[in-house]
């Protein structure tokens, strides 16, 4: 199997390095391990999905 760096899948993804650190510390992309510093992720893994919560927006009408 092949496998990315997160600075690989952060520009595959579309979204940051620290993003794709974070998603791999909190175990929510299936397969990934670290090699000491690095984390190593299936090159064929999907994005995952964003579960942040979204801000809301908060119109005044005047």
């Amino acid at each position: 199997m092949k496998y990315m760096t997160a600075s690989q899948a952060a520009e595959k993804w579309k979204i940051s390095q620290r993003r794709v650190q974070i998603l791999c510390a909190q175990n929510r992309i299936k397969g990934v391990f670290k090699l000491g510093e690095n984390w190593a992720i299936p090159m064929n893994t999907p994005k995952p999905s964003d579960k942040r919560r979204k801000a809301e927006s908060h119109d005044e009408e005047i």
